[in-house]
């Protein structure tokens, strides 16, 4: 009994000096966080989704408070009014940034783009790129599986079962990038937002000629450089049989949309 005793008493003596030694260990090993990153970290939306390229929102808080210069950070879900209120909390010069929203730059619906085969894998565009081209002609296209879908926290994008092409709300999309990174073909792009979304685009990303463009969908662009021609600002160019619209430079007057011949703008 005494033993037992001895052994107990020695335990909690043990117990406590190795929580003393603990604790003047943390003490001085500490590091000091500043309290304005809880502060910040509040004034941002809390998505974390990583649109800012930062793992989470705490991230992108700490980055603003230690950063002298912070023009290269945005949070595309909070935008320019979240930003303007936590550089004026840290006293630094907001970031500008121009709206933007996911754009789907594929025009191949399943009227225009029929399929040659079925894909009967697992329903996931990462999946099916990885084993084969798709279920139509075009090795560029849409695969249509969702994976945009599934990654978009905000209810922003979604496939439709007539077209068979992911469609996005711009009223919804906060431009956080996380679709742009799912889709394995690189046909969502991070444009600018133009009042009432009237952005002019091209709407194919097919890098193929003309003859086997047509063959395989009758939207696409066949690289003909007509629009470039009528563009009266030069904002489109022709590379790799493919035509695409800067939209920096893009004034919204349309003439490229009447002058192509496959509708791919």
């Amino acid at each position: 009994m005494e033993n037992l005793l001895l052994t107990i008493l020695t335990l909690c003596v043990l117990g406590i000096l190795a929580a003393v030694i603990l604790y003047f260990v943390a003490q001085k090993f500490k590091v000091e966080e500043d309290p304005r990153i809880d502060e910040v970290e509040k004034m941002l939306p809390g998505a974390n989704c990583g649109g800012c390229g930062f793992a989470g929102c705490r991230g992108m808080a700490d980055a603003l408070v230690k950063r002298d210069d912070i023009s290269a950070l945005f949070c595309p879900v909070g935008g320019g009014d979240v930003m303007k209120a936590c550089a004026s909390y840290l006293g630094k010069a907001a970031p500008e940034k121009e709206p933007q929203v996911a754009t789907v730059r594929c025009g191949g619906t399943c009227e225009k783009r029929p399929r040659t085969n079925t894909f009967d894998g697992a329903k996931s565009c990462a999946v099916a790129s990885s084993l084969y081209v798709g279920e139509t002609g075009c090795s560029f296209g849409c695969l249509g599986f969702g994976d945009c879908v599934d990654v978009c926290q905000f209810g922003a994008i979604a496939v439709n079962p007539r077209t068979g092409l992911p469609e996005v709300d711009p009223d919804k999309c906060t431009a956080c990038g996380a679709c742009v990174k799912a889709c394995p073909k690189h046909i969502i792009e991070l444009r600018k937002k133009w009042p009432k979304n009237r952005a002019v685009y091209v709407s194919c990303v097919s890098k193929d000629k003309g003859a086997v463009v047509m063959k395989a969908c009758k939207a696409g662009c066949i690289g003909c450089g007509k629009c470039a021609k009528v563009c009266p600002f030069g904002a489109i160019t022709v590379e790799g049989n493919l035509a695409y619209i800067d939209p920096q430079k893009c004034k919204l007057c349309r003439k490229c949309v009447n002058e192509c011949p496959t509708g791919a703008i």
